[in-house]
């Protein structure tokens, strides 16, 4: 994972700011899109996840925006005047948002790219994982309906329709989900 480039979206009205983080995502590491217009945004989020999103807060418009991405799988800094920062940090922090004071010590946002990476790459493995979990639910679900219908029509047991199920599975070379799947098929 360390030799990935990490995609970045930075959305800011003020071409000051945004000449100063283009300044620190140098390629290769880094696949910047630079962008001042925050509906554009929303359809380029919309379209592709990337791995950070940094905000402008640009008169409460990029909070909002930010809000409104919060459900991608993107990590997200929203920079914020610092007479806003606290109300701001306190709307977006249940949103899995990070704030970032402006105007900023160039040092000190770089470490703060650098700890938002950290977290994208944890969101993705928490990602990955949840994503198997679901499809193991989803196994497990289907399997206990399948042995219920054998239970129901062929006057199993639990534990033979179980047997059933894994039997099956072996003797055809198929996973039990396929099995499962076609037993619920005959018998609903």
């Amino acid at each position: 994972m360390a030799d990935d480039t990490h995609s970045v979206l930075v959305v800011t009205k003020d071409p000051k700011l945004s000449s100063s983080i283009q300044a620190l995502l140098i390629p290769p590491v880094f696949e910047a899109k630079f962008l001042d217009d925050f509906n554009e945004a929303r359809r380029q989020v919309a379209e592709r996840v990337y791995n950070l999103v940094i905000a402008d807060y640009a008169e409460g418009e990029g909070t909002d925006f930010a809000i409104d991405i919060s459900d991608s799988l993107s990590t997200i800094l929203l920079l914020t005047p610092s007479e806003f920062f606290e109300q701001v940090s306190y709307r977006v922090e249940t949103c899995g948002i990070l704030t970032v004071v402006t105007p900023f010590d160039m040092f000190y946002f770089y470490n703060m790219i650098k700890a938002a990476i950290a977290v994208q790459y944890k969101v993705q493995v928490l990602f990955s994982q949840t994503s198997q979990l679901k499809v193991k639910m989803e196994e497990v679900k289907q399997v206990n309906r399948a042995k219920m219908l054998l239970m129901q029509n062929m006057s199993m047991t639990e534990q033979e329709s179980h047997r059933y199920i894994e039997k099956q599975a072996m003797d055809r070379s198929m996973k039990r989900l396929a099995i499962a799947e076609e037993i619920i098929r005959r018998y609903s």
